[in-house]
């Protein structure tokens, strides 16, 4: 951790829906003037796709069904932590793409399933902005946590990751149903002790809860929308968080337990604006005075 040069961290699986938050984060910073660096989980990924494979059919051969991109062991999270232990130093970094597709492909010059070249962060910085897998890692290895100030965790009920990770990939990578499933159970090992390990160490969850029927994910038509959701925004330290304001703010919000409150799902950004906003504003102006 760094008064001077902040890290906030975002953590969630895939499918998850980090992206929209990172969306959410990328306002706040736009209309507070802030001027922050994002790095993306997949950058530190520590092979690229055809290695990856290669990789993958090495291990099962050998009778490992269990690794995937959610593996401590298939992410340079070594690097990662150099990352950011040198920006909460010294405020530079450095940072690479994954190129995921064509589109990708077009704009980067590297072809799908590569990485770009290092480059180095842009000078004078507020703060460093993660968003990706491994966040929040404590292993006997690293101990990203402690060097995040701000860490959030992005975690819908499993069947609804499952349905939202469907969709993704059957729409966007062209992926068949039953080509995701095959995925979900190989990561399945990593995601009970390498993901969800990290929600304790977040200092706010947003879990997105369907009030739909989405027992069977693998059949799901469509993804519940946020009308048909509750989200449960969970503090890990609820003092000085100003409950009273945020249920007035918040049309048909409540408190379920002492650190948690349930929003209606249309309801998150506005819950996001409201409870990131001042502690983003605070790091900034912690970080200026350092």
């Amino acid at each position: 951790m760094s008064k001077k040069h902040p890290i906030i961290s975002v953590t969630g699986s895939s499918g998850a829906g980090t992206s929209t938050v990172k969306h959410t984060f990328d306002q706040i910073f736009r209309r507070e003037g802030v001027k922050a660096v994002s790095i993306e989980g997949d950058a530190f990924h520590r092979y690229n796709r055809a290695d990856m494979k290669a990789e993958l059919d090495r291990r099962y051969a050998a009778g490992d069904a269990t690794f995937s991109h959610f593996s401590y062991e298939a992410n340079a999270l070594d690097e990662l932590e150099r990352v950011f232990r040198e920006y909460a130093e010294t405020g530079r970094g450095r940072t690479r793409t994954y190129v995921h597709d064509d589109k990708e492909a077009a704009v980067t010059g590297v072809a799908p399933g590569n990485f770009t070249e290092w480059r180095e962060f842009d000078a004078d910085t507020d703060l460093l902005f993660y968003e990706g897998l491994h966040g929040a890692v404590v292993n006997e290895q690293v101990n990203l946590a402690a060097l995040a100030d701000l860490k959030i965790g992005v975690v819908p009920v499993i069947n609804l990751e499952w349905i939202q990770k469907i969709h993704r990939d059957r729409a966007h990578r062209g992926y068949t149903t039953e080509a995701v499933t095959d995925v979900i159970l190989r990561r399945m090992h990593a995601y009970v002790h390498c993901i969800t390990p990290q929600f304790t160490k977040t200092d706010i969850n947003f879990q997105r809860v369907p009030v739909v029927d989405t027992s069977n994910p693998f059949v799901a038509r469509w993804i519940p929308t946020a009308d048909e959701s509750l989200v449960v925004i969970r503090f890990r330290n609820p003092r000085g968080i100003d409950f009273p304001y945020l249920t007035s703010m918040i049309h048909g919000s409540w408190m379920s337990r002492a650190n948690s409150i349930v929003i209606p799902g249309n309801k998150l950004d506005l819950a996001m604006q409201l409870i990131l906003t001042p502690l983003i504003e605070r790091l900034v102006r912690e970080s200026r005075l350092a």
